[in-house]
Formats: structure tokens, C-alpha cells, sequence
């Protein structure tokens, strides 16, 4: 579809969430939920607590109640299972793999995120699946997670503004999104077992707002609780978050689902604010909210009435979704997806370096070029533990650049090291493994051969997973070796990492002239690849977390708060998380939150504001000239970040309150406008539980990351 199309879509749902769409059609369902409750006996009402298959539950034949049928995103629609996790080995559940989170993250384009929940959505529909166990954004706390190629961001805003366009994106096609894992889920070693403390102003500040947003702002209609406890209870009985927090201060109607196998108790847990137990093993009778749970009522532990409303909020999601009037059919697989893919992964692409300008590649007087490495003909739509896609097809980066180049241009390809990871025990995991000297030599005799020579380098799925955590940043599979050997064969030497997460890739920026960054980028990668490394398309993305230089400058390392000892991990970082910490503390990071380099350069001058002084209640409008000065179109990012000097309450150095893309032709300039409500520049008042708006000074930092600021002006807020 055409991006005007999802513009106006866009633009439509915005319009009718803010007069509150839920609340019409609440008025219409709210009568046939009542009637329904009064016919279902409470054996019935139990039945639908539960799940009775890997990704089903509920469903009540005789009244016509369908069951919950879940599907386990964030990549796409996942092939179809069996008991005991085999495939069912049908033909007909493929579906289109989506670029990972971070890369969705790192285009900083909510339109795209807009667009990849209504594709995947139409795909779920089409699937018959009516909950979508996507997006997921917990904070990027630690750069070793196993689970930040799933993630957005490091920055609760980024991800706030990524997670409403996606959740309203599914929802368009009357598909629940489950926003995911809440909450304080940054860490896979001992996630179900570990406990968290971090103080409120963090929580409230870091590691809620993208929750709140999708919430409040997205109308999310499910929502997972994370395995992990909070503060000594686990979240999925965590009164404080799903009660005080959720269902109370952010009203929340729908469903809170438990991660698979994430509930530890019946009576507080149903007490506290849980409605639907999932799992994947059965005799499914044998979980909490099953027979327990039924006993628990019949022994005046539960209340029907706590029953009745988890009920209530089954039957409301059902109501918007399968039960719902004009019920779209769905599609899958179709070119409008793969557009929507392609388009991600153009955009998400991040050039790191290009000090002597090989790229864009000069394919008039390029004749042979060297393809190095496992990840140029490896696919990523499945690996590892965790949710993958049966895909229907996968461009591969070699393919990409034969689709693009083969007819003119010899390519000569070798593997240079094998990157098959079979993980050992334990949580956290790193591999030591020689490099394949043979492999090598190969590689080194191909790069001598050819005019040019690109490595394709980094992780995989099976590297980076769910349930297990990197023991460090080292790039695997001896990779350094391999660059060091094919750099000094062939100068003329373009590294491509892939990967979901930073790595310490210090060594190849001292040492390499030209670096790009890619990500598991979906069905079309290797098309979008090959189009950013020729020029069809100039590279746009921002990197959405920092890159450290060493690990131990990151936060939650430099404070020996990971991974925590004796089940407990305390978040010492309190608010200083990511690029907070390293601009607040003059840490040299190797890249910087927001860093992306183009074709071509931007100019930034003229930043104004439309005021001098501002009440609480309004909002600043920020107005700024950004001019492409080179030969090549391309896309920007700009950046606004405030700071607060003198205040009352420890800040981080800058916050990034605005952010808008925007294209720009050749010798063209844009005038690019921002608005921060004033609301925004909050802190969470500890001492009151209330948003403080702090009045005085506040600096306007306006640039094209974290560290290049550009621009900047000074208001007052009165």
C-alpha cells in the first residue's frame, strides 16, 4: 500500500482516539457481555481463564464465545505447532518475516511502525489468530540481553512513540496487540525467578512511559505480564503494577495474559489483577486458574465477582476483535507486506563509516567483488529459542546484491567462517571458537582477487535468544580474525555487521574505512541491503541504543548491577540508563545513541521557538532549517532533546522529548517543526506520586544524535 494510504489511516485512528473509540463501541458490547455472564455457569467462566493448548484458551461452543487464539510475534506469524512444541507441518502457514525491533527502531519512523502492525495484523487475521502477542519494548538496560534484538530501544520515549503506531496498527484490523513484558523485564539470566528493585522515579520515568503510551494513548486491548518479580512479587501477581498502576490509574479495560508458564499462584495471583494463565504444557486442568481456581471460589478465597470481571474483560477483547461487526478477512504474504518490509529494512540500515567513500558502491568501474561470510547467504527468520516464521520467502545478502548487480558485475563468494552455535549451560553464554584457518585462506585468495571486497559479519538468531543472556560483547565465531586477514588482502574492504544488539566492533572502526550496520531485516533484507551498499537508497537509520566502547562503561556493568546476585538485581543506575549515563557522566561511548551517517551532509541553522516563556499547559513549538548540502537525496532524522540545568532533583544531561524524519532533495532545505507540551519536561515527585513540572530554564538541543548537537535555544517555563 502506499504511504499516503497508511497516512491517512494513520490520521483516522488519531482522530478517533481522541474522543475515545473504546468507550462507543463499550456502550454497544457492555449489554451483550452482562447477558453472556448470566448464562455461563462458573465452570464455564474457569474454562475461559486457562489456556487449553500452546497458544489457545477459552471458548465456550454453545453460547458462541470463540476461543483466545494467540500468536507469537514480535517477527511475524509463527508457523502453526503441536503439543510438545513440534511443527504441525502444514502448508499453509507461511507468512512474511518482519525486521526485528531494534531494526523497526532504529528508522525512528512511527509511520513504518504503523504499517508493520496493520501488515502483520492482516496476516494474523488471516491466520485466524485474534491476539498478537507484539510489540515488544522493554528497556535496552544491559547490551547483552538476549531478547534486545526483540526490543525497541534504550529510550522510553522512542519506544513510547514506536509502540502506539504499532498497537494501532494491528488493532485497525481488529487483531489485539499484547504489548510486552510488563514490567522490568531486561535481563533473560534467572528471568523467572529474578527480583527487581528499582526505585519509583526510575520505574516511573524509564521503564513504564512506552506501556503507559500504548495504553493510554494506543488503546491496547492485552498486555503480558513479565516472568520476573517486582520488589518481591512476581509481576504477574503484582498488585501494585496490575492493579494501582494499570487497571487503576491508566484505566485499563482488557486482558492481562501471563507469559507461558508465568504464574506461581492462584488465590493472590486471580486477587491481584491477573485474568488469563497461559502455558504450554498439559493436562492444562492441573494450572492455577484451572481446578485450583475453581476450588478457590467454591472456598469464598476468590470472589465470583473477581471471576465475573476477568470474564467481563475476556468477552470486551472478543468484542473488539473476533466478535466483532465488519470483521476484515485478512491477508498474507502479499506484495504490499513485502513492501512494507523492504521499507523497514531501507530504513533501519545505519552507515557507521565511510572515510573513503566506497559507498555508495561505484558500479560503473567496479568489475569483481568478494562476498565474505556466513551471514551473506544465512537467513534469520528462524534461530535460536523463541519466536520465529515460517517465512515464504528470504532475500538473502548475497542474493540481494546478485539481484542487483549479477549481470554486470563478477561475484565471487566464500563462507570464511562458519557461524553454527549450538548453546551450552546456563544463562549466560559467550563462544570461544578458533577461527577456520582454511576458511581463511579462501576468504583472503577471494579478496585478493576482486576489486572490492564485503564482509558480511556480526550474530545470528541462534546467538542472539531468548532465555539466555551474551557473557560479553566480543564479536563470535573468531570474526576478528577474519577481518584483520581479508582488510590486509584487500584495503578496499566493506564490513557489514548484522546483528540486533551492540557489539564491541572497536577494532574494525580503528582499523576499517567503511562500516555499515544491519539488522535480521525480514524478507526483503538482502533487496534493501544490496539497494543501500549500491545507492539506490541513501542510508537513514539512527542507532536506537549506545554502542559502548567497553562494556564496563555501560551502566548497569559499571555499577555491578547485572546480573544481579542471589536472585536480587538493583537497578543502581536509578534513571541514567543508556545514553543518559554516558552524556551525564562524559563516558566517550564508540557510537552514540541517534548516531547515522548519509550520502550526503545536513546543515542544521535558525532554531527558534514560537516563545520565550511557557505555562505548564502549553506547548512548545520548535521550529528548525535543515538543508541537504550534497548530491544525493535522503531522509533525516532530527533530534530534540531538553535539559534542565540547576534543578532540584538529580537529571540526566538530556532527554529526547522530539524527533521527526523527514525527506529532503539534493541542495533542498526543509523547515522541520517539533512540538514538546510542556508536560513533557515532568519528573516523577517521589515525596508526592505526582508529575512535577519544575519551572525556570530549560536548554533546546537540536541534532542529528545524542552527541551532535547542532542547534540550540533557551526557554523559561513560568
Amino acid at each position: 500500500m502506499k504511504s499516503k494510504f497508511y497516512l491517512f489511516l494513520i490520521c483516522g485512528i488519531i482522530a478517533a482516539t481522541a474522543v475515545n473509540a473504546q468507550t462507543k463501541s463499550d456502550e454497544i458490547s457492555e449489554a451483550k457481555i452482562n447477558a453472556l455472564v448470566k448464562k455461563l455457569t462458573l465452570e464455564e467462566k474457569i474454562s475461559m481463564l486457562h489456556a487449553n493448548g500452546i497458544f489457545s484458551a477459552g471458548g465456550i461452543q454453545r453460547l458462541g464465545i470463540p476461543h483466545i487464539m494467540t500468536d507469537d510475534g514480535p517477527l511475524g506469524v509463527r508457523e502453526d505447532v503441536k503439543e510438545g512444541w513440534g511443527s504441525a507441518n502444514l502448508t499453509t502457514d507461511s507468512a512474511t518475516f518482519f525486521p526485528n525491533g531494534s531494526a523497526l527502531a532504529a528508522t525512528w519512523n512511527p509511520e513504518l511502525a504503523y504499517r508493520y502492525g496493520h501488515d502483520m495484523a492482516e496476516e494474523a487475521r488471516a491466520r485466524g489468530k485474534n491476539v498478537m502477542l507484539a510489540p515488544a519494548f522493554n528497556i535496552c538496560r544491559t547490551p547483552l540481553c538476549g531478547r534486545t534484538y526483540e526490543y525497541y530501544s534504550e529510550d522510553p520515549f522512542l519506544n513510547a512513540r514506536l509502540a502506539v503506531q504499532s498497537v494501532q496498527g494491528m488493532q485497525s484490523q481488529h487483531v489485539a496487540a499484547c504489548v510486552k513484558h510488563y514490567a522490568v523485564n531486561n535481563q533473560e539470566v534467572e528471568r523467572d525467578r529474578v527480583n527487581v528493585t528499582v526505585d519509583e522515579r526510575a520505574l516511573r520515568e524509564i521503564y513504564l512511559p512506552a506501556f503507559k503510551a500504548a495504553i493510554t494513548e494506543g488503546n491496547a486491548w492485552t498486555i503480558m505480564s513479565a516472568y520476573n518479580k517486582l520488589r518481591g512479587q512476581y509481576c504477574s501477581e503484582n498488585t501494585y503494577l496490575l492493579q494501582t498502576i494499570l487497571k487503576g490509574e491508566w484505566g485499563f479495560k482488557g486482558i492481562v495474559i501471563s507469559d507461558w508458564g508465568g504464574t506461581h499462584s492462584t488465590v493472590a495471583t486471580a486477587n491481584n489483577g491477573l485474568d488469563l494463565e497461559m502455558g504450554s504444557r498439559p493436562p492444562y486442568n492441573t494450572y492455577f486458574f484451572a481446578d485450583k481456581l475453581l476450588d478457590s471460589v467454591k472456598a469464598g478465597k476468590v470472589s465470583v465477582q473477581v471471576i465475573d470481571e476477568k470474564v467481563r474483560r475476556i468477552l470486551w477483547v472478543l468484542y473488539h476483535t473476533d466478535m466483532s461487526a465488519n470483521l476484515p478477512a485478512g491477508k498474507i504474504n502479499t506484495p504490499e507486506h513485502s513492501k512494507t518490509v523492504y521499507d523497514i529494512a531501507a530504513e533501519s540500515i545505519v552507515l557507521l563509516k565511510n572515510d573513503q567513500h566506497l559507498l555508495p558502491l561505484n558500479t560503473t568501474a567496479i568489475k569483481s567483488i568478494a562476498v565474505i561470510g556466513d551471514n551473506a547467504t544465512r537467513t534469520f527468520h528462524l534461530g535460536g529459542f523463541g519466536a520465529g516464521v515460517k517465512a515464504r520467502y528470504e532475500i538473502t545478502a548475497l542474493a540481494g546484491l546478485q539481484n542487483r548487480l549479477g549481470k554486470t558485475v563478477d561475484i565471487k563468494f566464500t563462507q570464511g567462517y562458519s557461524g553454527v552455535y549450538r548453546p551450552g549451560g546456563g544463562g549466560i553464554r559467550a563462544i570461544h571458537k578458533k577461527a577456520d584457518s582454511l576458511m581463511i585462506q579462501e576468504a583472503v585468495a577471494t579478496a585478493k582477487s576482486t576489486d572490492i571486497a564485503i564482509l558480511f559479519i556480526g550474530g545470528n538468531r541462534d546467538y542472539e535468544s531468548e532465555s539466555r543472556d551474551r557473557k560479553d560483547l566480543s564479536l563470535p565465531f573468531n570474526e576478528q580474525a577474519l577481518v584483520d586477514a581479508v582488510t590486509a588482502a584487500n584495503p578496499k574492504t566493506i564490513v557489514v555487521v548484522v546483528g540486533g544488539a551492540p557489539y564491541d566492533i572497536g577494532q574494525i572502526k580503528a582499523k576499517n574505512s567503511t562500516i555499515v550496520w544491519s539488522w535480521y531485516n525480514g524478507s526483503e533484507n538482502g533487496n534493501a541491503l544490496a539497494d543501500a551498499l549500491t545507492g539506490a537508497i541513501n542510508p537513514s537509520g539512527k542507532l536506537p541504543f549506545t554502542f559502548p566502547a567497553s562494556l564496563k562503561d555501560s551502566p548497569a556493568h559499571a555499577l555491578n548491577a547485572y546480573p544481579g546476585e542471589n536472585l536480587q538485581v538493583d537497578y543502581k543506575e536509578s534513571i541514567l540508563v543508556g545514553y543518559r549515563w554516558f552524556d551525564t557522566k562524559k563516558i566517550e561511548p564508540l557510537y552514540c545513541f541517534g548516531y547515522g551517517l548519509s550520502y550526503t551532509d545536513y546543515n542544521y541553522t535558525d532554531l527558534v521557538t514560537d516563545k520565550h516563556s511557557y505555562k505548564p499547559g502549553d506547548v512548545i513549538t520548535a521550529t528548525i532549517k535543515v538543508k541537504n548540502s550534497g548530491k544525493y537525496a535522503g531522509k533525516e532524522t532530527v533530534q530534540l532533546y531538553i535539559s534542565k540545568t540547576g534543578s532540584v532533583v538529580d537529571r540526566a544531561d538530556k532527554e529526547l522529548k522530539a524527533f521527526k524524519k523527514v525527506s529532503i532533495a539534493a541542495d533542498e532545505t526543509a523547515s522541520v517543526t517539533l512540538n514538546i507540551p510542556v508536560k513533557d519536561l515532568a519528573y516523577y515527585d517521589v515525596k508526592t506520586s505526582k508529575w512535577v513540572v519544575e519551572p525556570g530554564k530549560y536548554k533546546i538541543l537540536v541534532g542529528t544524535s545524542s552527541r551532535d548537537i547542532a542547534q540550540t535555544a533557551e526557554v523559561t517555563v513560568e
